[in-house]
Formats: structure tokens, C-alpha cells, sequence
């Protein structure tokens, strides 16, 4: 099929290989699992970490949600032992993060300097990185019914990944976790490239919405975290409750005593009851409004820690720890 002319011609594009690709992370960056001191703890984590364990023994769900940046901190290790000791029900990424998760897994470095490679418009435009478009096409011709975060990390367990170890992706699919991923078109690198096709990512992604929002109607005394997505975590969890709590209302039942857990750099007023007003720069950071405001307003709890996700991730583990040892 010719390219319409008022397209861009992605047949003209230069990709190169991940090896000319000066990589600004590695898999050395990964943390080992070391218990964070309990003083270190601060009391929301504490806290959550024992709604976690009383969410397993209860049957709820636990979900962690994440920015790419967090997959960026080396802190897969912690998220993986979690998941495979029951503790985590969902997790739930966006595009960038599979990209990360997937260059980790077969090259053992990810990451590439924007200011670096724009200048000459080889930003994202590299050879091995485009596998993620052909596993997702061919998973949509094949298996429809795919999610996203299904098709890549069954595509690196079963593949030649070297670092498949350390995947969240091919981790969750062992666990038998829903790894869901919500991708917004044009969003990441991987939708410059030829081979994508905007149909397939769209189907598998929508998938993986019906996915997450299937896990959502278990939030009744669960757990929900948010860690450095700002946008696609606040926004798909507000539709998802919404549709589950549809149901939930037809049958008579609620989805609203469950904990959210938000952490992120952002410094907030300490008052979560209320909204903050339309003339403080806060009210415009959706996870503030919709995760520890609107969505737990009917008997909810919610919680927030500023700090950076290499030092939330190891303390919310440890903090589990403590309360597995001492009970919920």
C-alpha cells in the first residue's frame, strides 16, 4: 500500500542497531534485595505493608501501578520477589516501561540521552528495539485475545533473552500476574518505526485494560499504588473503578474500603480530605485528586510519601517483611 501523501513516509527512516546506541543505564544498576533498616521506614509504608498482608490473607487485590522511571531505578528485584511470594495481584505499566523492561532482558542496558541523539534525529530509532512491534503484531494475528504485557514477556521467557531474569514482564507471566500495559499513541520510541502498526498495539493495550479493570472489582479491602505515573495511572484506575463499581452497585455490593499508596517527588499540602483549589499547582497533579481524594472519598485510606522510587520500593519490601514476621 503506497503512503498517502499527507503521511510521513516511514520507509525513508534510518534505524540503526542498539550497538551504536550509547546506553546511560545498565543491568549493574539493578539493587540486590538488602532490608532497609526499620528507623529508615517512615510510618505510611509501615502502614501499607500491613494493609498488603491483610489484602492477601482477605483475597483482594494488591495492584502497583508505575511509571517507566521506576523500572529506570534498578528496583526489579524487590517487585519480582513480591510477585512470586503473592503479594502483588496486577502490575500495571505504560509503553516506555516495556521498552526499558524489553532492552533490559536481551542487551543488559537501556536508556538513551534525548539530548544526544534528537540533534541528528536518531532519537529512538534503533534496530533491535523494534522486535516489541513484530512480537505484538504477530501475537495480534495470532492470539487476539493477547494483552500487550502477555505477548512481550511470553516472547522473552520463551526467547533468546540473556537477562530474562531480571524482566518483570517474563517474571509476572511465570507468577501468573496480570503485567498490564495502557500505551498512548505516539507516546513512545517504538511508534516512530516501520513495522508499527497502530491497530495491533491498540487491541492488545485495550485488552490489557479489560484485564486491569477485571482485577479492580477485587479492590474491596485491597491495595493500590502509584509510583511516579502521573497521568496513565490515575486516569485508566478512574475509569476501571468507575466500570467496577457498576457492576459492583448492580449486585447490590461496593468497591470502596481499600488504601491507596501514592509516591512521588512532588511536595503536597498534607491534607488529603479535601481537594486542593484550582489556584495551587496541585490540584492539576491528577494522583493527588483522583488516587488520594475522589476514589477513597466513600471509606477509603490513602497515603503519600515524597521520595525517589529506588528508596520507596526497598522500604515498602522490608516493610512487608516486618509485618509478615510480627503479623498483620
Amino acid at each position: 500500500m503506497r503512503t498517502p501523501k499527507l503521511f510521513f513516509d516511514r520507509s525513508s527512516l534510518k534505524i540503526l542497531p542498539l550497538s551504536e546506541r550509547v546506553h546511560d543505564l545498565s543491568i549493574h544498576a539493578l539493587q540486590e534485595l538488602i532490608s532497609v533498616p526499620k528507623k529508615k521506614i517512615c510510618g505510611e509504608i509501615r502502614e501499607v505493608g500491613r494493609l498488603i498482608i491483610q489484602a492477601k490473607q482477605k483475597g483482594s487485590a494488591v495492584i502497583l501501578m508505575m511509571g517507566a522511571h521506576v523500572i529506570r531505578s534498578g528496583v526489579q528485584r524487590y517487585i519480582i520477589d513480591l510477585m512470586r511470594r503473592g503479594y502483588l495481584s496486577c502490575l500495571v505499566t505504560n509503553g516506555a516501561g516495556v521498552i526499558h523492561d524489553f532492552e533490559f532482558s536481551l542487551i543488559g542496558a537501556t536508556t538513551e540521552s534525548v539530548s544526544r541523539y534528537i540533534t541528528a534525529g536518531q532519537f529512538g530509532l534503533w534496530r533491535e528495539t523494534g522486535y516489541i512491534n513484530d512480537i505484538v503484531n504477530e501475537a495480534f494475528a495470532k492470539r487476539p485475545e493477547s494483552g500487550l504485557g502477555e505477548a512481550v514477556g511470553r516472547a522473552i521467557l520463551e526467547g533468546e533473552y540473556p537477562f530474562k531474569e531480571t524482566s518483570l514482564l517474563a517474571n509476572a507471566l511465570q507468577c501468573n500476574v496480570p503485567l498490564t500495559v495502557h500505551v498512548g499513541i505516539g507516546y513512545d520510541i517504538i511508534h516512530e518505526h516501520p513495522n508499527f502498526n497502530g491497530a495491533a498495539t491498540g487491541a492488545l493495550s485495550y485488552n490489557d485494560f479489560l484485564k486491569f479493570t477485571a482485577v479492580v472489582q477485587k479492590l474491596e479491602n485491597g491495595v493500590l499504588m502509584n509510583l511516579g505515573s502521573a497521568v496513565m495511572g490515575p486516569e485508566v484506575f478512574l475509569k476501571a473503578l468507575s466500570m467496577a463499581r457498576n457492576v459492583a452497585h448492580q449486585k447490590g455490593q461496593v468497591i470502596q474500603h481499600f488504601s491507596t499508596l501514592v509516591c512521588d517527588l512532588q511536595k503536597l499540602p498534607p491534607d488529603f480530605s479535601k481537594e486542593a483549589s484550582k489556584d495551587n499547582p496541585a490540584y492539576y497533579f491528577r494522583p493527588l485528586k483522583t488516587m488520594l481524594v475522589r476514589t477513597v472519598a466513600d471509606g477509603g485510606r490513602s497515603f503519600y510519601v515524597q521520595g525517589k522510587h529506588s528508596q520507596m520500593i526497598p522500604a515498602l519490601w522490608s516493610a512487608i517483611n516486618d509485618a509478615e514476621t510480627v503479623g498483620p
